[in-house]
C-alpha cells in the first residue's frame, strides 16, 4: 500500500502527460489545488466529493516557499504533505506546483472539473484575489468549477491549537487578541489605509552583503582570513521602508540625498516598486551611504562591517533646498514618515520644517555604530507616531535598568509631545502606549531568525500608515509585529512585506 501511495506523485509535467491521455480517453479530469498543511476529516470529505465530479482526481500542492501564511508555515515540507495527499484512497495523482498560484497547473493539467472548497464560493472573500484568476483559467479550457459544501476545519486553526507551534505566552496573547477581534481591526485599517498618499524623508543607504567562506586564521596575523564567493546589493534605509509602504497605501515618494560619487541612483530606480516615486538632491563629490558586511556562507553570520559614507551635516544651500522640497511637496500627502539614520541628513532646522508642515509625522530614529548616544528620538519635539527599539529607548531616557513599559509610558512621553509610542524589543515582541495608562506588550510571533537586517523598518513602516489612519494602537502593533516576523525570514532586502502575504499571516495567527 506504501508503495502505491509513493507511485501516485509525480512531477506537474508528468501529471500534465497523463491528464492528456485521459482526456483523449474521453475521460473527465478533477483537479484539487491548496496547501493541505494537516490533512484532517474537512479535506477526506472534500475529496471524496470532488471524487463525484470524475473519472481522474488530481491534487496539486503550492510548493513551501510560496505558501504565504508566514514564518514556520507551512508545518510539513513538500514531501511529507505529497504523501500524505497519496494515502487517501480517492486521490489519484498528486504533484507539487513549483508556482506561487494554481494558474500554472489549471494551464498544465486543463481539468474537466476544478474543486474548490465553500470558503472560496465568494470571490470578494479571497484575500488574495486570486480564485477569480483561477476560475477565468478553467473556463479557458473549457472546464467548470465547483465549490464543496461540507464539514469544515481550518487547518491553521488546528495547528495553532494542538500542535504547540506557539509558546503558552503567545498562545494566550492570541487568544486574548481573538477575543477582542484584533483582526477585523486590522483588516479595516488596512483597506483604509489603502487610499493615503504618503511622503516618506530620510537616508539614502545601500545595504551590501560580501559572502566570504571562513578559511581559518591567517598563519602570520591575528585575524581571520576569509574567500570571497559573490556580492549582493539591496535598497536600503529609505528605500527599503518606501518598497513596504508600498504595498499598504496608495502612493509613496521619497524624498532625500544621494552622493554624487558612487551614487547608485540606476539601482536604486531598478529597485524600487512601481508606485514609488523618488525626489532626491546631489552631495557633490560624497558617495551614497553604503554599508557592507561581510557574512559567511551557510549560517549566514556577519563577521564585520564598513561603511563607505560622510556623516557630517549637510552643507547650508542643500540644506535650504530640502526644506523647500519638504514645504513644497508636503501639501500633496496624507502623512509625512521619517527614517532617521543619523547619517547628517536631519537636523533641527529641517526637522523645525517637518513639524512646521502640519502633517501626521511618523519617526523612527536609529542608533547604529555612526551615531550611538547622538541620534536620539528626543530630536524631535513632537510627533503623531514614534517607533523606536528597546535599546534606542533606553538611551533617549538615559535608564539603563527600568523596564521598557515604565520607560515609555514615565519618561519619553513625557520628554517628546506623542502619544503613540511602539518600542520594538526582538524576541520580547514590542511594547505599545497609546496615551493613557496603559501599556500593552505583545509577544515576538516567530522565534526562527534568519537576518535581522530591516526588520525594524518593516515593522516601522507597515505600522504607521495604520497609526495615521487612527486605527487601535494594539491593531497597529500587531500588523507591525507580523511584518516584523515575516522580514527576519528574508536575506537583507531580497523582498519587501506585501499586503496579501501580511494578511494571510495575520489571519493564520488569529485562527
Amino acid at each position: 500500500m506504501v508503495r502505491d501511495s509513493y507511485r501516485k506523485i509525480k512531477s506537474l509535467e508528468e501529471i500534465a502527460v497523463v491528464a492528456g491521455k485521459a482526456r483523449e480517453a474521453g475521460k473527465s479530469v478533477v483537479l484539487c489545488h491548496g496547501v493541505f498543511d494537516l490533512v484532517h476529516m474537512g479535506h477526506v470529505r472534500h475529496f471524496q466529493r470532488a471524487r463525484q465530479e470524475g473519472d481522474i482526481l488530481i491534487a496539486t500542492l503550492t510548493k513551501e516557499e510560496y505558501v504565504n501564511k508566514g514564518p514556520g508555515r507551512p508545518i510539513f515540507n513538500d514531501t511529507m504533505r505529497a504523501e500524505m495527499l497519496a494515502a487517501l484512497e480517492h486521490v489519484d495523482w498528486v504533484a507539487v506546483s513549483h508556482y506561487p498560484s494554481a494558474e500554472r497547473a489549471i494551464e498544465a493539467i486543463r481539468p474537466s472539473v476544478y474543486v474548490k472548497g465553500s470558503d472560496y464560493a465568494n470571490a470578494d472573500d479571497d484575500v488574495s484575489g486570486k480564485i477569480r484568476d483561477e476560475c477565468a483559467m478553467v473556463e479557458k479550457y473549457g472546464g467548470r468549477v465547483v465549490f464543496t459544501e461540507d464539514i469544515t476545519f481550518s487547518s491553521s486553526s488546528l495547528i495553532n491549537e494542538y500542535m504547540s507551534v506557539f509558546d503558552p505566552e503567545l498562545r494566550r496573547y492570541l487568544a486574548e487578541a481573538r477575543e477582542r477581534d484584533v483582526e477585523s481591526k486590522l483588516m479595516s485599517a488596512l483597506e483604509e489605509a489603502a487610499r493615503l498618499r504618503v511622503l516618506i524623508v530620510g537616508d539614502a543607504i545601500i545595504d551590501e552583503y560580501q559572502y566570504v567562506q571562513s578559511m581559518g586564521k591567517s598563519a602570520k596575523e591575528n585575524m581571520i582570513a576569509t574567500r570571497f564567493t559573490s556580492r549582493e546589493l539591496f535598497a536600503g534605509g529609505v528605500f527599503a521602508a518606501a518598497n513596504h509602504i508600498a504595498s499598504i497605501c496608495r502612493e509613496v515618494e521619497i524624498l532625500t540625498v544621494l552622493g554624487g560619487v558612487d551614487s547608485y541612483e540606476k539601482f536604486i530606480g531598478t529597485q524600487l516598486a512601481s508606485n514609488v516615486q523618488m525626489t532626491h538632491l546631489t552631495r557633490k563629490d560624497m558617495p551614497t551611504t553604503r554599508k557592507s558586511r561581510f557574512v559567511t556562507t551557510g549560517y549566514l553570520r556577519k563577521l564585520f562591517e564598513v561603511y563607505y559614507f560622510e556623516d557630517a551635516p549637510i552643507s547650508d544651500d542643500i540644506r535650504g533646498e530640502f526644506i523647500a522640497c519638504i514645504e513644497r511637496k508636503a501639501k500633496n500627502f496624507d502623512l509625512i514618515v521619517v527614517t532617521d539614520f543619523g547619517h547628517g541628513l536631519l537636523d533641527d532646522e529641517s526637522i523645525s520644517a517637518l513639524l512646521a508642515t502640519g502633517k501626521f509625522l511618523c519617526v523612527n530614529t536609529q542608533t547604529n555604530s555612526a551615531n550611538h548616544g547622538y541620534n536620539l528620538i528626543t530630536k524631535y519635539p513632537r510627533a503623531d507616531f514614534i517607533c523606536i527599539d528597546a535599546p534606542e529607548a533606553q538611551l533617549a531616557a538615559r535608564d539603563r535598568f527600568g523596564s521598557i513599559e515604565s520607560i515609555v509610558a514615565n519618561k519619553l512621553s513625557k520628554l517628546i509631545d506623542c502619544e503613540r509610542f511602539i518600542v520594538t524589543h526582538g524576541q520580547s515582541g514590542c511594547v505599545v502606549y497609546d496615551g493613557t495608562d496603559q501599556v500593552v506588550r505583545i509577544p515576538a510571533f516567530t522565534k526562527t531568525v534568519v537576518d535581522t537586517v530591516g526588520a525594524g523598518d518593516a515593522f516601522f513602516s507597515v505600522a504607521a500608515p495604520l497609526a495615521a489612519i487612527g486605527a487601535p494602537m494594539e491593531a497597529v502593533a500587531f500588523a507591525g509585529n507580523a511584518a516584523g516576523g515575516i522580514e527576519v525570514g528574508i536575506v537583507g532586502h531580497r523582498k519587501f512585506i506585501e499586503k496579501t502575504p501580511l494578511v494571510k499571516y495575520v489571519a493564520t495567527l488569529l485562527k
